[in-house]
């Protein structure tokens, strides 16, 4: 499929997508590394320009090459280019299905890059597939769920999530002191949305179950 033609497809599905998730109430902990999931995928090293160049012409070659129409999909939408990022993404996950190891880091991504760009709704959508798809009580699930929920403005929900990770590991989110250390990927302003949620959470923290 042309990239215009992918593009105009993602376009119309974004038009119809269905309203906001519902999530699975928060387990009591989550300590799953989601090792798989949880990191970026860079299958060409190389940066800017040469990267977008070689990752282009290497998914131009082959339709089943998605790690790298994922990367080239992160970079294009670190550029500002949403709708091309949106296309290589949904190329990359044609095909695929939560049972494929690619799956999940594709997943993750795609959600971060969706934030990122201001699609806090999208980044939910595509971290609810990775809640729901399997059992996994992954680390990253609390927090990262308590920023992008807050964003849209389910904040009870958003509360319920920041206290499973204070229940996993009241040292790390107890207080805000260590975000700059356990949030070192987030932006300032993720880290700082995220102690909102705490207030929130430290002023009448939820109790479990």
């Amino acid at each position: 499929m042309q990239l215009r033609n992918l593009v105009l497809a993602v376009a119309l599905a974004a038009a119809g997508t269905a309203a906001a998730q519902t999530f699975p109430r928060p387990a009591e902990f989550y300590f799953d590394a989601d090792a798989n999931a949880a990191q970026p995928i860079e299958p060409v090293k190389e940066s800017g320009e040469a990267a977008m160049a070689k990752l282009l012409a290497i998914i131009e070659r082959d339709p089943r090459a998605r790690e790298e129409a994922a990367q080239l999909a992160h970079l294009a939408m670190e550029a500002g280019r949403d709708e091309v990022g949106r296309a290589l993404y949904q190329r990359a996950l044609t095909g695929i299905d939560a049972r494929d190891a690619i799956w999940r880091p594709i997943k993750w991504n795609q959600g971060w890059d969706l934030y990122r760009a201001g699609d806090a709704q999208g980044a939910l959508q595509a971290w609810h597939e990775l809640v729901t798809s399997r059992g996994v009580t992954a680390s990253w699930m609390p927090h990262t769920l308590a920023l992008a929920l807050w964003s849209v403005d389910r904040k009870d929900e958003a509360v319920q999530w920041y206290a499973a990770a204070v229940r996993t590991e009241p040292q790390q989110w107890r207080d805000t002191s260590r975000y700059d250390v356990l949030l070192a990927d987030w932006t300032p302003s993720e880290r700082a949305r995220l102690a909102e949620v705490h207030a929130a959470w430290a002023a009448d923290p939820p109790a479990y179950p």
